[in-house]
């Protein structure tokens, strides 16, 4: 574990459910490739310490396509062009907060700035959505969200589509804010533009005394 999540994350790393969960990933690489390769499955935790985490947007799990998934939520490498899901939360950034979309679909400078991007399942096998579903990972990222939880300042929890939202009963930390809406796949695009996320969580932020997020992106990707 990188970081001060290593600490905050020991109980987990140890138990049988985890040791079985990488023993089963180890199994599966030899024989199919798996997304992201294993230097980046805590990618999100490595960029953006336990510490400095302000919001926690969840996603499901990895993109699943040749090159596309690096540890990060909804983000993709420089140089991939952004999947649908993304396309659509640029176009939600531009009309709720003047966002002018870039090229690429890199999330990074979010990460930086303490926006958990953070995956329920964190590996996926190549072609095949949600294959490694039911693994542990779930019981792992539980883990995470309570541990945010437990944090005393506010942290903005952003939750899209039915799979993410289920996740609200985690959160249990009245000094938190939980900011839900359809997901912005193509299939429930339509609820979800229009809800404002990403000015939501900036005045919740801002109310708590905390630095809102820059959510502009560089037009082109750094690294």
């Amino acid at each position: 574990m990188p970081g001060d999540w290593a600490e905050v994350l020991k109980g987990e790393t140890s138990q049988a459910y985890f040791q079985n969960l990488m023993t089963f990933l180890a199994q599966q690489r030899e024989t199919v490739t798996v997304y992201p390769p294993p230097e980046d499955m805590f990618t999100a935790l490595k960029l953006t310490p336990y510490a400095g985490v302000k919001v926690l947007v969840l996603g499901q799990d990895p993109y699943h396509g040749a090159g596309q998934a690096h540890g990060l939520s909804f983000s993709v490498r420089p140089g991939v062009r952004p999947p649908p899901s993304l396309a659509n939360i640029y176009k939600e950034l531009r009309d709720d907060v003047g966002f002018q979309i870039p090229k690429h679909g890199s999330l990074t400078p979010w990460a930086a700035q303490g926006v958990l991007l953070l995956n329920a399942v964190l590996t996926v096998r190549a072609g095949e959505a949600n294959s490694h579903a039911g693994q542990g990972w779930e019981k792992f990222t539980d883990a995470v969200i309570k541990a945010v939880n437990a944090k005393p300042e506010r942290v903005v929890f952003v939750l899209w589509g039915a799979y993410a939202r289920k996740k609200a009963k985690l959160i249990t930390g009245p000094q938190h804010t939980i900011i839900e809406s359809a997901h912005p796949s193509p299939l429930s695009v339509t609820k979800f533009m229009g809800s404002k996320p990403f000015s939501q969580t900036n005045a919740a932020l801002q109310e708590a005394g905390l630095t809102p997020i820059e959510w502009q992106l560089p037009m082109q990707a750094e690294g």
